[in-house]
């Protein structure tokens, strides 16, 4: 069964996009409320909105199947990333509003996840990590682009108010070098278009925390864009005059990470 696509590029620099999928099997779909088989949590759109990424030369690692069916970005023993504050967990129970996904009695059991890890997050892991592997075989340093968007309003079971335009995670400056992160926020600070902020409600998740070891050459970081800047919230139509105009910082945030 293929989970995922990844496109293979020359360049040091992999965009991962682990919610971009939107897909649920027919059999769990049945299983799920109304609302929760839309799959409104989706990342919507981020594969298109990263399109030009592969004329930069980056590799490119896309999933196929929805969050609902297992969190790409969570770790495998589902231990939070975020104390204390609300979230959805390595196989999500409730939706991003607080709301059940599944009709009563219908939960995935201790069981059904182990076979989800197995055939959905595993691959897809086993795929971000040879192509890390490879692309920093080649130079000797490679960055892990971790693409994300979210709903970037009420939202009151994840974040207050309104979440800014772009949202940097880096762990809180431990999965990249700060040279990295300055260039980045230099970039976020000279364009005036959007509003940002760097390891705010979203510091990166699992994948950027896991997988950034600066120290060995491998440096990650998230980028969570509120999704009213290139589409509809209430529809998950894509926007192109809005997309196209975040595209030209999202390619001078991308420039600027590669390695020096």
């Amino acid at each position: 069964m293929d989970t995922f696509t990844l496109h293979r590029g020359t360049a040091p620099l992999l965009v991962s996009l682990p919610h971009d999928g939107s897909a649920i099997p027919d059999d769990l779909a049945a299983r799920m409320t109304p609302e929760a088989r839309r799959a409104p949590d989706t990342d919507w759109h981020v594969s298109r909105l990263y399109a030009f990424a592969r004329d930069l030369g980056a590799s490119v690692l896309v999933p196929r199947y929805s969050r609902y069916v297992v969190d790409l970005n969570r770790p495998e023993d589902d231990t939070s990333l975020y104390p204390g504050q609300n979230t959805t967990g390595l196989c999500p129970t409730v939706r991003f509003t607080g709301e059940p996904l599944y009709l009563e009695g219908q939960s995935p059991t201790a069981d059904e996840i182990t076979g989800r890890i197995d055939t959905y997050w595993r691959p897809y892991h086993d795929a971000l990590r040879g192509e890390l592997d490879r692309l920093h075989g080649l130079r000797g340093r490679v960055v892990l682009w971790e693409g994300h968007s979210i709903r970037g309003s009420d939202l009151p079971f994840l974040f207050e108010g309104r979440l800014p335009d772009l949202n940097l995670g880096t762990a809180a400056g431990t999965s990249c070098t700060p040279a990295l992160q300055a260039r980045l926020e230099g970039v976020l600070a000279a364009q005036g278009a959007y509003d940002w902020v760097a390891n705010g409600r979203f510091k990166g998740g699992h994948i950027t925390r896991h997988y950034g070891e600066s120290s060995r050459g491998i440096d990650a970081v998230q980028l969570e864009i509120s999704q009213r800047t290139y589409m509809d919230e209430d529809s998950f139509e894509y926007d192109e005059d809005k997309a196209a105009d975040l595209q030209v910082v999202l390619r001078d945030l991308l420039a600027a990470a590669m390695p020096l």
